[in-house]
């Protein structure tokens, strides 16, 4: 699998449309996002262009022309404050699950937000049970700092949030 990781392109339709694919599918499907309904198209772009605005780093996976999992970093709480710590997701397509795709995104996001020169990365990872996201970020660094028992619900029951963090400029 040889696989190129790039900055997504806003002007792009492909990237938008593939991005809204992945993402619909781990909403429909999944309970690492707790929402309910997969945006649109038109949403998804609202939500992509806020980030670029910032200049938060947006990360598209590849595969033979294809997009197959994407990345992004975005405000971990919105109060000035929290300026210099992002929150890191990541969206890889069905068929390209537990092929490593995950890790080059997440280790160039990590690499992208230290260049950037933010100082801390979270991770809110949606079900205590998502085991591949927690030893990925594991593996990658983050500490895991606690665990919000049932806050979420999602597909009949109630769901934790795991808490993980990484020191970007050490």
């Amino acid at each position: 699998m040889s696989i190129t990781i790039r900055p997504f392109q806003l002007e792009s339709r492909s990237d938008i449309a593939a991005v809204t694919q992945i993402y619909a599918y781990h909403v429909t499907n999944g309970s690492g996002s707790f929402e309910y309904d997969p945006p649109s198209e038109g949403e998804m772009r609202e939500r992509f262009l806020a980030l670029i605005e910032k200049s938060y780093p947006i990360l598209l996976a590849v595969e033979d022309g294809a997009v197959i999992g994407y990345a992004y970093a975005g405000p971990h709480k919105t109060r000035k404050g929290y300026d210099g710590t992002v929150e890191d997701s990541v969206y890889v397509s069905p068929q390209a699950l537990r092929k490593g795709v995950g890790r080059q995104l997440l280790t160039a996001l990590i690499s992208s937000a230290q260049s950037a020169g933010y100082q801390q990365m979270m991770a809110v990872i949606g079900d205590s049970e998502n085991l591949a996201s927690i030893g990925l970020h594991r593996e990658l660094g983050f500490t895991l700092i606690g665990t919000a028992k049932g806050i979420g619900f999602k597909f009949g029951r109630y769901l934790d949030v795991v808490y993980m963090q990484k020191s970007l400029q050490e």
